[in-house]
């Protein structure tokens, strides 16, 4: 199956190593320039219109009406990373060809960095950390909200991948885990061994309200002032998905107050202003978009898209293919 890369630089020499590729080369026919970063030489012109498959990763060149009339053997595009909506054209699902994406593989990074947080967040260790740099004294837990992770609710905003991937790892927690999500089932929601309810609801109720729901015109600032005064005294908010899925000066409002603590992984904007209280907070934990897959943790994109590519080759079902309906709830 002829295949071409397209892709950056950057991407191919990250997202797969050299077993990754050796695999990839058993499986297709790689034609072209390695990798394509633009559509318009005549080399990559040429490899388009001979492609069966796409083999797609970060900063890819876009994919819209033009490439795909460009492109008539294309059969299947496989993207070695998250979202296909930044580069992808509603004109890729019309003309029938196959999408698949990795953002399972992104996921659990995501999910291993949110368990931590919970831990951490709910064993006060910002607040801890900075009382100890402030006083070198030894542990005081005076004025402390409350601590430990044994018995708390968790409020799960979004059955993503990542969400999925949470309630996973918290099984071996002894906690309730609560998910607001209007289009999980409930069936499958009792397969999950989770409680299904409502946003207000979830929040009246978590000890923890953690995001993983994508961005949308519906979830913009879906966390306001309102959903943040429900929350008990006390409660960590982590957001590891979209920093305008919360109303950013709601949120810095409770924060500064001290009511409540965060774990802030993306924020609104991004960065925050030099001059946010958010950076001084002793109940605040920053980080600079760090969650999703960084360092040996980005080679499982390149293994789990040799794993579709092989699937596709072998004509067994694809296991992360998306579909046109998909796209407008997805992030």
């Amino acid at each position: 199956m002829p295949a071409i890369l397209a892709m950056s630089e950057a991407s191919l020499a990250e997202v797969f190593s050299p077993r990754a590729l050796a695999r990839l080369e058993r499986a297709v026919e790689i034609v072209g320039p390695r990798p394509i970063t633009e559509f318009r030489s005549p080399e990559a012109r040429a490899a388009l219109a001979n492609a069966r498959l796409m083999v797609t990763g970060w900063n890819p060149p876009r994919v819209d009406a033009a490439v795909v009339a460009a492109a008539p053997n294309l059969r299947a595009i496989v993207h070695a990373a998250g979202t296909v909506k930044t580069f992808l054209s509603e004109d890729v699902f019309r003309s029938g060809i196959r999408v698949s994406s990795c953002a399972a593989a992104n996921a659990i990074p995501v999910a291993e960095f949110t368990f931590a947080s919970i831990v951490f967040g709910m064993k006060r260790v910002g607040r801890f950390s900075a009382r100890l740099r402030a006083t070198h004294a030894p542990r005081d837990v005076s004025g402390m909200p409350p601590i430990g992770a044994s018995g708390v609710t968790i409020g799960l905003v979004g059955a993503s991948r990542v969400g999925r991937e949470v309630i996973r790892l918290l099984s071996g927690l002894d906690v309730r885990v609560l998910v607001s999500d209007p289009y999980l089932p409930e069936s499958d929601a009792a397969l999950l061994g989770i409680e299904l309810t409502d946003l207000h609801d979830l929040c009246r109720r978590s000890d923890v309200l953690s995001l993983h729901a994508p961005l949308t015109p519906e979830t913009r600032r879906i966390i306001g002032a309102a959903e943040l005064a429900l929350l008990p005294d006390g409660a960590v908010v982590i957001n590891t998905a979209r920093g305008p899925l919360i109303d950013t000066a709601a949120l810095t409002a409770e924060l500064v107050s001290g009511r409540l603590d965060a774990y802030l992984d993306v924020t609104d904007p991004e960065p925050l202003p030099k001059d946010s209280p958010l950076y001084d907070l002793p109940n605040v934990t920053l980080t600079p978009h760090i969650a999703g897959a960084l360092g040996n943790e980005v080679l499982r994109l390149g293994d789990l898209a040799v794993d579709e590519i092989e699937r596709l080759v072998f004509g067994a079902q694809l296991r992360h293919e998306i579909r046109y309906g998909d796209l407008a709830r997805i992030a």
